[in-house]
């Protein structure tokens, strides 16, 4: 039975990972080892200046590297150069976002952990962790886009994001980074002229530029630039979905792994024009006065735009065209930076040779972990609770999801996840029918015991897996057994995927490519295994009824 984890084991997987980053094999904690922190050692020269970083645990640790430089509504630009040598031992800034509503749920606030560093616009920052420097070693580069839609989020928000045991373990380069979200990123004013022309983009445009600095530069920490793989979770898997479509992004990476963000579609310009007028007007402001937006305080311009947001959104769900999975603050069809939606109607000419990993968690956002009523809920009131989504259909869902989950306890009719699934399914037949790179498919199923299993395979649940660090966030997984060994066969799998294109490993069983007709999907959880098209029956189901999107 699993039990919720001790207060002393948790300090003690604390206590590990931020003095040595990992257990050994054995599951014992590892010695701490001394920090070098010197401008004699571990010195790279970047196309800037030069950096040092710092040495923990024989792993080369740079952080807030600027990668370029950017006024408020313009595109990046290179960064300023500096003399001597720059001390790049810090997070830099994130950018400026709205309050994480989880900050006032202790349970959320516990087991995600969050590091949300200090906010300042100039946020443009990459963040590296090396197994060495200097060495004219080619080690694969693997680029985190985090999550938090377009709006939210940084490269240091969790522990899971520390890339130190990717590096040391597995022998690449992690790279993770921040760029402009939200009203920063993403506000339209190209109805303004054509100064403002790309302003609906730019937050994209800085992801370009993160990899462009990355193809500039990485080769002095020991990476490969013609071998780097982009993937992001959430808003991060949204953000890998658009640049596999961004004719700028070309040959900036190579391999791309969506995780639980599969975003086909995306913003529509007139409607993300219609919020930037919406904005203006909120501010009091017209065209001839439109510079002034430069100079307006963040929360007065963030709070006119959320505001523009929900008045665009109520229109376009009246008129039945809310049809993008994330409303607002994305990535804006405008016939330039982006010339056609994401994986609308097809999966993009431009990345058919780029192989793509495609997968979700079983529950994602689930509903028992945050309404603790439904963890036993009786099946008399959650399939009530179905109905008012499935109407006269509901006893044709319930029967199809006995079907395919036999064992179902009630609230799994609450909590089993379709509303990212199908998205990655979509996409993953879309990819695969290109007759290009191949597609692998993953379905992460593996329930986290903290807190007596409330948060079971939520939405982030396979990042601390993913990045091998099960024990640096074990206030998410427990740290314990199950979960390190599972992080060791899914890292794995992420860096041999990396490295090859292929995530096959050797813990793990044969994992053939996605095809339409084989529905090959890999299902991670204390055994792993493989299954064909095992929900394809319900997955048909739902997609007879509409899921609104964010």
């Amino acid at each position: 039975m699993r039990t919720a984890i001790s207060v002393s084991f948790l300090s003690l997987a604390f206590l590990t990972c931020l003095s040595a980053g990992a257990a050994n094999k054995q599951n014992t904690p590892a010695v701490p080892t001394p920090i070098t922190a010197s401008v004699t050692q571990g010195v790279v020269r970047t196309t800037s200046g030069q950096v040092a970083g710092y040495i923990e645990n024989n792993v080369y640790i740079y952080k807030g590297i600027p990668y370029a430089k950017a006024e408020r509504f313009m595109p990046p630009t290179a960064p300023d150069a500096w003399e001597g040598i720059r001390s790049s031992r810090a997070y830099g800034p994130t950018c400026p976002q709205a309050k994480r509503m989880g900050w006032y749920s202790d349970e959320s606030a516990f087991s995600f952990n969050w590091d949300d560093g200090f906010p300042d616009e100039d946020c443009l920052r990459v963040n590296i962790w090396t197994p060495g420097v200097n060495d004219n070693k080619k080690r694969p580069v693997m680029v985190w886009l985090h999550g938090g839609g377009y709006s939210a989020g940084s490269g240091q928000e969790l522990p899971s994001y520390d890339g130190t045991n990717l590096a040391k373990n597995h022998d690449v380069v992690v790279v993770t980074l921040n760029h402009r979200l939200n009203v920063l990123g993403f506000l339209d004013l190209s109805s303004f002229g054509p100064k403002y022309a790309k302003s609906g983009n730019v937050g994209l445009m800085d992801l370009v530029a993160a990899l462009q600095w990355v193809k500039n530069n990485i080769g002095a920490f020991g990476g490969d630039p013609a071998n780097v793989t982009i993937f992001g979770q959430s808003g991060g898997g949204g953000k890998v979905s658009t640049l596999l479509a961004t004719p700028s992004a070309k040959g900036l990476f190579h391999k791309a792994i969506v995780q639980s963000g599969s975003m086909l579609r995306t913003m529509e310009a007139r409607y993300s024009r219609m919020i930037g007028e919406e904005t203006v007007k909120e501010l009091g402001l017209d065209a001839s006065h439109i510079d002034s937006l430069a100079r307006v305080p963040y929360n007065k311009l963030l709070s006119a735009g959320e505001k523009a947001v929900a008045r665009v959104r109520k229109q376009a769900e009246q008129a039945g065209d809310a049809s993008c999975f994330i409303f607002g603050w994305a990535p804006t069809v405008d016939g330039d930076i982006l010339p056609a939606q994401p994986f609308d109607p097809a999966a993009p000419a431009q990345s058919k040779d780029i192989p793509v990993m495609i997968g979700t968690t079983l529950h994602e956002f689930t509903a028992s972990t945050y309404v603790p009523a439904f963890r036993t809920i009786s099946q008399e009131k959650a399939v009530e609770l179905t109905r008012k989504k499935y109407g006269e259909r509901t006893d044709e869902f319930v029967n199809l999801f006995g079907k395919i989950y036999p064992n179902f306890q009630p609230k799994d009719l609450l909590d089993v996840d379709f509303t990212f699934r199908p998205s990655a399914v979509e996409q993953a037949m879309l990819k695969a029918r290109q007759g290009g790179a191949p597609v692998y498919m993953y379905l992460f199923a593996w329930e986290s015991p903290v807190m007596d299993g409330i948060l079971r395979s939520t939405h982030c649940m396979e990042i601390p897996f993913v990045f091998d660090n099960a024990l640096c966030h074990a206030s998410m997984t427990g740290g314990g057994t199950d979960a390190q060994t599972l992080a060791e066969k899914m890292s794995q799998a992420w860096t041999n995927f990396a490295r090859t294109g292929n995530p096959n490993a050797e813990e793990l069983p044969e994992w053939p490519t996605y095809t339409p007709d084989n529905g090959a999907t890999m299902i991670f959880d204390n055994t792993c295994e493989i299954k064909y098209h095992h929900d394809q029956e319900l997955l048909n189901f739902v997609r007879q009824f509409p899921t609104r999107g964010f």
